[in-house]
């Protein structure tokens, strides 16, 4: 038979359930022997349950980043900014299914990237098998199906992260381009190198519990990359700036910010894959770290501008969770009250860099995720506990850590620069000035109400 039809028709299950079955690369993976068996014995219920209800609490997070992006950027831009979110479940929604499950946790011989033949389309994740070699050190014990959909809600929502740092600066079309690119370029190859046991970040001894690294400094790294490639919005006056950085609807942004820090209980608490003590403290942590960040930025708020504020309450509180998610199953709760006090007045400091720097990242995602990610990541190596995951605090562990975090931070930042470079040479990114300013005819600009101002970075 040619390799076609080897391709197209699933080869029959062998006796030996130890080995995976795939479709027409018989010789493409290194160690069948070593992949878990199809035995439902392995797999606990409780686990499973809590894997389950955490898959959905991570949904949750991006129509919660929807409204909070939403609330905070001009209303001229809210539908844009709320479709930029949505869509991400699209696209990397299968994308994931179909190739990025397998370059993030697929088996590899050289610890780069994961083999395509893994799982494409998420063969050889059946009924009864558990999670395991290559997408998992040992042996777990809840289905390795629910492993990868509760890793393609991960990847959903890190590449729409970024889209608040150039709001009012891109296409629909080229975003397309970007979701896909990205993904395949920056969110897999750093989901492999560090959380998969043939990673060689993991197999050098760095750990990120819950996406410090693979999703905030990632994302946040990233989206100073494409707030350099786009430059920053153009206004007519000082006024029209005010106007544009000014949240144009503070209900959205508190509801938004709820929704994530519900979700973020799954985000977080769920990331060791069972339903434990570890589990218990990455959720504890991350509550006690969010709480932390909310009241000490809003510490620095009220000595910098005088008075506290309800966005700021909710920014700190996000800054306090991306910054504990590295560390949120490795620490004790006093770390990560730690953790939350240093992390607001941290991302409150690297957002007025940005301001000095005249960088116009808009919604604040390189302050918050960029700088506290990083911060997370490195305060690993001086906070982890043996006692709660088997990691303890060392100075080798620290600068493990501290090279990891300033690698993805660099690779993160180089890569979508040269990825948006590219889109730019296919298909323009910058819109033109009549599609972005041409006059509005919906329900939120009545006819007889002023058109709303343009700012926007035009090519």
């Amino acid at each position: 038979r040619s390799e076609t039809q080897l391709a197209l028709q699933c080869v029959e299950r062998k006796s030996d359930m130890s080995k995976p079955t795939y479709l027409g690369f018989p010789d493409s993976l290194d160690h069948p022997e070593r992949w878990p068996p199809n035995d439902c014995s392995l797999i606990d219920s409780g686990d499973t349950a809590w894997m389950l209800v955490s898959t959905a609490l991570v949904f949750f997070m991006t129509p919660g980043l929807a409204f909070f992006y939403a609330g905070l950027i001009h209303r001229r831009s809210v539908i844009t900014i709320m479709m930029q979110c949505f869509i991400s479940l699209g696209i990397v929604s299968c994308l994931w299914f179909l190739i990025g499950f397998s370059l993030a946790f697929g088996e590899t011989s050289r610890n780069i990237i994961g083999n395509p033949s893994s799982y494409p389309l998420f063969l050889n994740l059946d009924l009864c098998t558990p999670v395991g070699y290559p997408m998992w050190p040992a042996t777990g014990t809840i289905p390795a199906i629910i492993f990868a959909g509760y890793q393609m809600l991960f990847a959903v929502i890190t590449p729409a992260v970024i889209a608040g740092a150039f709001a009012d600066r891109f296409r629909f079309g080229p975003f397309l381009l970007f979701l896909a690119l990205w993904s395949l370029l920056v969110y897999c190859p750093f989901a492999h190198w560090v959380w998969s046991p043939n990673g060689y970040l993991f197999q050098w001894g760095v750990r990120d519990f819950a996406g410090g690294i693979v999703v905030h400094i990632a994302a946040g790294w990233s989206a100073l990359g494409s707030v350099l490639f786009t430059g920053s919005r153009h206004f007519d006056s000082e006024h029209d700036r005010l106007i544009a950085n000014t949240p144009h609807n503070r209900t959205f942004v508190a509801l938004g910010v709820g929704i994530l820090w519900f979700g973020w209980c799954g985000f977080n608490g769920a990331a060791g894959g069972e339903s434990n003590g570890v589990a218990a403290y990455a959720l504890t942590n991350s509550c006690i770290s969010a709480g932390a960040g909310m009241l000490t930025w809003l510490a620095v708020e009220q000595h910098h501008t005088g008075k506290p504020s309800l966005v700021g309450a909710c920014i700190g509180l996000v800054c306090g969770l991306a910054t504990v998610g590295c560390s949120a199953g490795y620490i004790r709760p006093w770390a990560a009250f730690l953790v939350g006090s240093v992390a607001g007045p941290w991302c409150y400091a690297a957002i007025e860099l940005r301001k000095a720097f005249k960088l116009d990242d808009a919604l604040d995602v390189w302050g918050v995720h960029g700088a506290g990610g990083l911060l997370g990541s490195t305060l690993l190596g001086c906070l982890a506990d043996e006692g709660i995951n088997g990691m303890g605090r060392s100075g080798a562990f620290f600068g493990k850590q501290l090279c990891a975090s300033v690698w993805t931070a660099f690779y993160s930042c180089a890569m979508t620069y040269l990825i948006l470079t590219l889109i730019n040479l296919v298909t323009p990114i910058l819109p033109t000035k009549d599609q972005v300013c041409a006059p509005r005819r919906a329900p939120l600009f009545p006819t007889n109400a002023p058109q709303p101002i343009c700012f926007v970075r035009i090519r």
